[in-house]
C-alpha cells in the first residue's frame, strides 16, 4: 500500500498560448508524477466547467490561479493519506468535496489534474506501465478492454473554430484502415500529410495550420477540402476506399443559427432537412467512413433521422451532443441518435467517470474515439488511456506540432511494447 504524501499545481500554457492547470501527486515511497489538462475552443454545453479567473488584466481573463489555488488549498490536502492506487475512492472524494453537479465549484480543470496526476503517481509506485494500470482501473470497471493501439483519426485540415475562418467544417480527416498497424497507419497518415501541404502550395493556397496541425487553406467551399484529400491521396501510394478513407468533423453548432445553417457551399441558409440532403449527397461522392457532430446538439430529431439513413454506412459520432456525460448517452442510446462517441476527460472530470462513460457506450455497442482538445500540452496520458480501455480509434490531430506528435510517438512505443 502506497499512501500520497503531497499534492500540488501550478499554471502552465497549453500550444494556443492559454494557461492550464499542471499539478503533481507525490508518494510515500518519493515518486513524483506530473499531469496537465488539456482544454477546448469547440466545446459542447453540458461539459463539466472548466475554472478561469476572469482577471481582464491577465491573459485575458484565461488565467487559471484560482483553480490552482483549489488544488494547493482544498482539493490537494483532503487526498493526503489516501491510498494512490484507490483510483475510485479518490475520484469520488474530488467529486464529493466540489458537490456540484458540473464540477463549478473548484473546477473541471483542478479536479481531472489531480485525478490524471493520481492515476501516473500510482502506475508509477506499483512498476506498472500506465496502460496496463488504466486497463485495470477499466476492468474493475466493468469494461472488456483487450489493450490494443488504436487506428488514428488524422485532422489534416482545420476550420470552423480551429481554424482561420477559412471553412465552415472544423475537421477533414484522413483514417487510416483498422486492418492496418498502427505504425504503418501514422506512417500513411504522415505522408498524406506532406502531399497535402504540397498540393496546397502547388495551388497557391495558404497552407499554415490550425490550432490542431491541420493545414487552414483559404478555399471556396467544404467539398473544396475533400477534393484536396482525395487528390493528394491519388498522388500517394495508398488507395481511397481501401487503405485509407475520409471522415468529418461537422461541428454544426458553429455555423448553426437561428434554426437554420449557414455554409458557404449553399447560397441560401439551410434547415435541417435541407443540410440532411447535403450531407447524403458528400456520402454519395466521398463514402465517409464517419460523420461527427452534423447537427446542433439540441436537434436530437435530425440526429436520429440521420442515423435512420445512415445506419451501416458510417460511423454517426456524438461529441457535443454527448459531451461525455453519462446522462446524455443514455438518452442516446434509448433514441438511437449515434453509435459512436467521443471520448473526452475533461468533458466530465475525473478517469474513473470517463471510464463508467466508456463502459456504457460499449454496452451499447458503439464505437470508443478517445480524443485529445484544440488545446494541449505535450501530456501524453490520453494516449496511454486509448489503449488501456481498447480505444477503437484515436483522434491526436494532425502528425505535426509537437503536442500532437508527442501523443502518436507514445503509441508508437506502446505499439512496439505490446508486440513484444
Amino acid at each position: 500500500m502506497v499512501k500520497i504524501s503531497k499534492i500540488w499545481a501550478r499554471e502552465i500554457l497549453d500550444s494556443r498560448g492559454i494557461p492550464t492547470v499542471e499539478a503533481f501527486c507525490q508518494t510515500e515511497n518519493g515518486y513524483i508524477s506530473v499531469a496537465s489538462v488539456p482544454s477546448g475552443t469547440s466545446t459542447g454545453n453540458s461539459e463539466s466547467l472548466e475554472l478561469r479567473d476572469n482577471d481582464a488584466k491577465r491573459f485575458h481573463g484565461k488565467g487559471v490561479l484560482k483553480a490552482v489555488n483549489n488544488v494547493n488549498a482544498f482539493l490537494g490536502p483532503a487526498l493526503l493519506g489516501m491510498e494512490v492506487t484507490d483510483q475510485f475512492e479518490i475520484d469520488k472524494k474530488l467529486i464529493s468535496i466540489d458537490g456540484t453537479k458540473n464540477k463549478s465549484k473548484y473546477g473541471s480543470n483542478a479536479i481531472l489534474a489531480i485525478s490524471t496526476a493520481c492515476a501516473k503517481a500510482a502506475s508509477m509506485a506499483i512498476s506498472m506501465e500506465l496502460y496496463k494500470y488504466i486497463n485495470q482501473l477499466a476492468t474493475k470497471s466493468g469494461i472488456k478492454a483487450v489493450m490494443k493501439v488504436p487506428t488514428p483519426l488524422f485532422n489534416m485540415i482545420n476550420g470552423g473554430l480551429h481554424g482561420a475562418g477559412n471553412l465552415d467544417f472544423q475537421e477533414f480527416h484522413v483514417i487510416p484502415a483498422t486492418s492496418k498497424k498502427f505504425s504503418e497507419g501514422l506512417r500513411i497518415g504522415a505522408e498524406i500529410y506532406g502531399t497535402i501541404g504540397e498540393n496546397l502550395k502547388r495551388r497557391g493556397a495558404i497552407h499554415s495550420v490550425g490550432f490542431e496541425g491541420g493545414y487552414a487553406p483559404n478555399l471556396f467551399t467544404n467539398a473544396d477540402a475533400l477534393e484536396i484529400l482525395v487528390e493528394s491521396i491519388k498522388e500517394s501510394p495508398y488507395q481511397l476506399g481501401m487503405d485509407v478513407f475520409l471522415g468529418l468533423d461537422v461541428a454544426a453548432s458553429y455555423f448553426y443559427k437561428n434554426g437554420t445553417y449557414s455554409i458557404r457551399d449553399k447560397s441560401t441558409a439551410l434547415k435541417d432537412v435541407d443540410l440532411m440532403e447535403y450531407y447524403k449527397n458528400i456520402n454519395s461522392l466521398y463514402h465517409l467512413a464517419l460523420i461527427e457532430d452534423m447537427f446542433s446538439e439540441e436537434a436530437w430529431d435530425s440526429w436520429k433521422k440521420i442515423y435512420s439513413e445512415f445506419q451501416g454506412q458510417v460511423l454517426i459520432v456524438g461529441d457535443d451532443l454527448l459531451s461525455t456525460n453519462p446522462d446524455l448517452v443514455q438518452k442516446a442510446i434509448k433514441e438511437k441518435a449515434c453509435d459512436t462517441i467521443l471520448v473526452k476527460p475533461n468533458q466530465i472530470g475525473t478517469v474513473t467517470e470517463t471510464l463508467n462513460v466508456i463502459k456504457l457506450a460499449r454496452s451499447a455497442g458503439w464505437k470508443i474515439i478517445v480524443s485529445h482538445r484544440s488545446g494541449e500540452t505535450n501530456d501524453w496520458f490520453i494516449a496511454d488511456f486509448a489503449v488501456g480501455v481498447g480505444s477503437d480509434y484515436v483522434k491526436f490531430g494532425a502528425p505535426a506540432r509537437g503536442e500532437r506528435v508527442a501523443k502518436y510517438n507514445r503509441l508508437l512505443a506502446i505499439e512496439s511494447e505490446l508486440s513484444s
